[in-house]
């Protein structure tokens, strides 16, 4: 009998990914085959997105492109928090929106929409692929209240003065979730005990303490009143991708808090495991520190668009270093990345030009790219893959292009869209670079220095080419 050749690929390339729950690498494995279910903490929609919260945006991309790269069918869901999150983890302070919508004097609704709007149009300057779901807090209440009376209904939920809490000490292992220990948590310490059962019992819903006065509240069985923070992620999650669903990322600054209470109120109200993976992206940090308002270096896009750089040119600095690690931002390193990807940009030019003869390296390279990325996002090492492909002569220049363009499906810098830009400059600018040339071509480097910094105070960088002398806009 003459068995059939069995036609299915082979796939040997296994994606290994770094669990912040368990805390080590564990290989990727999907709960339905090559299907993959994401779900990204979102933005809080109240104010500028600045550069060190985009930073985890660009993270949780370079996650869904690698998914896709392997081929794997990606749905992503990410939550826009329009209503009730606190000025404080603790559940204290105002509602951010309520307090901005009043400072600015306008409707809470118009307030995050403004700004959600900005978030968005900041991740298309960053060529961040979009979540295949918004999720409103306001738009899901409904399923908010479901989920706290399931939990009440188990006994996991308690009702104060003020609100209905999680009574975590009932949910067994919260304490230890992602290996913090909470036991020796005082009240006072990170929120005033009050009518709390323990310090780290977190609300699920809070009432209204003037009925009215919000311009966001709903009835509820409790009360007239609104979601607490955490309660959202996890209703609509579950909503969109199940009880039990693939991978969860955010920011590490959610480790402490606010992924240990969406575990447990999961976990409490449907007795199954919540998720399978948690990825964590670490902080932006300026001076040593994590990027704030009270620390410094809190740019925004727009912010950075005027003092001369390209979005592009921010997500190329993030892809330098791993997730995982802290990444320095300054001015400083800011432009070296800008002028890292100014020449890739112009090579890439280049090679769209060139029409030697070469050899096809395409294996070579892509094999290194795979081992990479699918080692927990390595995406520092992928660079150095796909700059050394980009300048090695001996890889024929049309199968090159083809490669660098795949690999930019992960890097995502927009290689397709590079071509040679006409800029005209004004008779003075270019009366300078005519100037330059001459002093270079009489080897007066001195001169010819001072020239190109007075061409820069106009705004121009001069890139020598093999056909002449050409200007590019700072």
């Amino acid at each position: 009998m003459v068995k059939k050749a069995d036609t299915k690929k082979k796939d040997e390339n296994k994606v290994v990914l770094f669990n912040s729950l368990t805390r080590k690498k564990e290989e990727f494995k999907p709960i339905k085959g090559k299907n993959v279910g994401i779900y990204s903490c979102g933005p809080t929609v109240y104010f500028y997105p600045h550069i060190g919260n985009l930073r985890t945006y660009v993270f949780s991309d370079l996650l869904h492109r690698i998914l896709l790269y392997n081929r794997f069918k990606v749905k992503q869901v990410m939550n826009v928090t329009d209503v009730g999150h606190l000025t404080s983890d603790a559940d204290t302070g105002e509602d951010k929106i309520e307090k901005e919508a009043t400072k600015e004097g306008k409707k809470a609704e118009e307030i995050a929409e403004f700004y959600w709007n900005v978030f968005k149009d900041d991740l298309k300057k960053l060529n961040i692929l979009f979540p295949d779901i918004w999720a409103k807090a306001t738009e899901h209440i409904k399923e908010q209240i479901d989920l706290i009376q399931k939990l009440e209904k188990k006994g996991f939920a308690y009702k104060t003065s003020d609100g209905i809490y999680f009574y975590t000490s009932k949910f067994k292992g919260y304490n230890t979730l992602f290996g913090l220990k909470r036991e020796g948590i005082e009240a006072g310490k990170r929120v005033s005990l009050g009518e709390k059962k323990n310090p780290t019992d977190f609300a699920l819903w809070k009432f209204s303490e003037e009925p009215g006065k919000r311009q966001q509240e709903w009835e509820s069985p409790w009360g007239i009143g609104y979601p607490g923070w955490h309660i959202e992620c996890s209703a609509m999650s579950m909503k969109y991708l199940g009880e039990h669903f693939d991978i969860h990322t955010g920011g590490e600054d959610h480790i402490q808090i606010h992924h240990p209470n969406e575990i447990a109120q999961s976990e409490a109200a449907t007795g199954k495991k919540f998720v399978n993976y948690w990825l964590h992206g670490a902080f932006l940090l300026f001076k040593g520190e994590k990027v704030s308002k009270s620390k410094g270096g809190l740019y925004t896009v727009s912010e950075l668009e005027k003092l001369g750089y390209n979005a592009l040119h921010f997500r190329y600095m993030c892809l330098l270093t791993h997730y995982r690690n802290p990444l320095n931002f300054s001015l400083e390193n800011l432009d070296a990345a800008k002028n890292a990807y100014e020449r890739i940009k112009r090579k890439i030019i280049e090679i769209k030009k060139e029409e030697h003869k070469g050899n096809d390296l395409i294996k070579q390279y892509n094999k290194e790219y795979l081992e990479a990325i699918n080692d927990d996002l390595n995406v520092p090492k992928a660079v150095h893959v796909f700059i050394a492909a980009m300048n090695d002569f001996d890889f024929a220049p049309k199968l090159k292009l083809n490669l660098l363009e795949k690999f930019d499906e992960v890097l995502g810098l927009r290689i397709k869209e590079m071509k040679e830009e006409q800029i005209s400059v004004s008779e003075e600018v270019q009366k300078l670079i005519n100037a330059r040339e001459r002093f270079r071509k009489d080897k007066l480097w001195k001169e010819a220095d001072i020239v190109r910094e007075r061409i820069k105070e106009k705004g121009y960088n001069v890139i020598d080419t093999p056909e002449g002398p050409k200007a590019v806009k700072i």
